[in-house]
């Protein structure tokens, strides 16, 4: 059975993401982008009020019920 690959999403390209169960625990940058050109991976606790933003990158994560 072969893996389907998804293509790296580019770090910081845009400023708001909709993450879903499957992307806990979050961290930025998620783990589908580049990081050669980005912060330092950072963990953000979306869980309990949906929402988290980075504090490298001011990315806002919203968290899909």
């Amino acid at each position: 059975m072969a893996a389907t690959i998804r293509p790296l999403i580019a770090p910081n390209a845009q400023n708001q993401y909709e993450v879903s169960a499957e992307d806990l625990p979050l961290c930025c940058p998620m783990p589908l982008m580049y990081l050669w050109n980005s912060h330092p991976r950072v963990y953000l606790a979306v869980e309990d009020t949906g929402w988290a933003k980075c504090p490298y990158c001011s990315a806002e994560y919203t968290l899909r019920r």
